[in-house]
């Protein structure tokens, strides 16, 4: 049995407040708004109680900030894309931010299990004047277990990726389990099993200062870092910076993003870091 699950989130300031409204299908919706660093910030953490994406499950989510408000989308745990008998598993993101909004997409980790066949694409409108941040960290199959996702009895495996700022950046590409070209080169994944992105962007070209001091930032944790040979940061259009980074497991990778994330939130908005409660449970 394939799952379809829709969930719409509408976020809008009610006074001083963050308020949303959500609207499910399925099995994919969010827990209760929470408000840990005030009325200003709407923190929702998203579910999907079959614990997993198989093939033939198509999930979607659609997300609609309007101006003055701000909402930080995460998970309680893992995405996990689980090995298919031959169907595509989908999950797919559209974020519309009015100016004036700001969003803070910060899911935990993506799990591509050995013969997965899936497909995760995120589309992020920005209005002028809204800003966001967003992260997204992919993990190839299970190393620690021994489950390796280029096994060459699942050499069939792939997944696609997608993240998508139009007309700003776009990044586009399928990842196959029998690549090793791309999974083990130096000018790849260079052997590595985890790769994370982290990005800072805005509907309008930001000033050369306020970029520099974004790039100078994240270039100072990153050089404090045990990562700082496998990580970069780059501003490839004026409305986006891009930190990327390399690693053999997740957990280094979410200490060090989450730490340039804070660096972010300080530097672009004055506002103190403040990790959703269930990255501490």
């Amino acid at each position: 049995m394939s799952w379809l699950g829709h969930l719409t989130l509408d976020y809008r300031l009610d006074g001083q407040r963050t308020i949303a409204h959500d609207l499910h299908h399925g099995p994919l919706r969010v827990l209760q708004r929470l408000y840990p660093e005030g009325d200003a910030v709407c923190h929702h953490v998203l579910v999907h109680p079959p614990g997993g994406i198989a093939g033939g499950d198509v999930l979607e989510i659609n997300a609609n900030l309007a101006s003055g408000s701000h909402a930080l989308i995460t998970t309680p745990g893992a995405t996990r894309f689980y090995r298919s008998a031959g169907e595509l598993a989908q999950q797919s993101l559209i974020a519309k931010v009015a100016g004036g909004a700001r969003l803070e997409w910060l899911p935990l980790e993506t799990i591509a299990y050995r013969g997965c066949r899936a497909e995760n694409r995120m589309r992020f409108e920005l209005a002028p004047g809204a800003e966001m941040m967003g992260w997204d960290v992919l993990a190839l199959g299970l190393p620690a277990a021994g489950e390796l996702f280029d096994d060459p009895a699942h050499a069939d495996g792939h997944y696609t990726q997608a993240i998508d700022l139009p007309g700003v950046w776009l990044e586009r590409g399928t990842i196959r389990a029998n690549d090793h070209r791309l999974l083990d080169s130096p000018l790849g994944w260079a052997g590595h099993r985890v790769m994370a992105t982290l990005w800072f962007a805005t509907g309008q070209a930001m000033s050369g200062a306020r970029r520099d001091a974004l790039l100078d930032s994240a270039r100072a944790l990153i050089d404090a870092h045990a990562l700082n040979a496998q990580a970069g940061c780059t501003s490839p259009h004026d409305e986006v910076v891009v930190v990327r980074v390399l690693a053999d497991r997740v957990e280094p990778i979410m200490q060090l993003l989450s730490s340039v994330r804070g660096g972010w939130r300080d530097v672009a908005w004055q506002m103190e870091a403040c990790p959703p409660r269930v990255w501490r449970t």
